[in-house]
């Protein structure tokens, strides 16, 4: 009877539990928009990851609950109120260890994690979102492959968009099978 019970409840979570956001992404999504403006620079797509999209709808969701805009701790900031390691971001990137191995706490994604976060108060769209990237010399060097980030190829992508912000995490490894 237990077992019986098992199987209807992961059945449940399987069918009523999986959220839009993981549904592999349309071409207006997020992932799609980055993705043709990497082909508009003559870039390879980057493969959509379940791991590293469940990394950015966790941090999205940290980030509504607890986070508190201030001169210190930027958008890369972690609460202490998961299961992850919490860790104030500062603009030194002395605490960027603690950004990049949260795919390796939260998911089965081995590889370090990559992550260009953005913030409207009034709410954000993916058109507004890749925008303010692309005016960033930091956010767009590494949706393009510049500078610091030239000999890297990005072999996996996660996006999450939601409320006033939009959270992007690249990686160099596949995502798992």
């Amino acid at each position: 009877m237990q077992k019986k019970h098992f199987i209807i409840i992961m059945i449940s979570l399987l069918f009523f539990g999986c959220k839009e956001e993981n549904v592999e992404p349309t071409d207006d999504s997020l992932y799609g928009l980055i993705n043709q403006y990497r082909q508009e620079q003559g870039l390879s797509a980057v493969p959509y990851s379940i791991s590293l999209t469940i990394v950015a709808e966790t941090h999205i969701d940290d980030l509504i609950q607890y986070y508190t805009i201030d001169e210190t701790c930027n958008l890369h900031s972690w609460s202490e109120n998961g299961n992850w390691a919490s860790c104030c971001y500062t603009s030194d990137h002395e605490q960027a260890e603690c950004m990049w191995n949260k795919p390796r706490e939260l998911t089965s994604y081995e590889g370090a994690g990559y992550e260009i976060a953005a913030y409207k108060s009034s709410g954000i769209t993916a058109e507004r979102a890749l925008e303010l990237w692309k005016n960033s010399d930091a956010h767009n060097n590494i949706i393009s492959n510049q500078d610091i980030w030239t000999n890297i190829e990005w072999k996996a992508m996660g996006t999450a968009i939601k409320g006033d912000y939009a959270v992007v995490w690249f990686g160099e490894e596949k995502e798992p099978e």
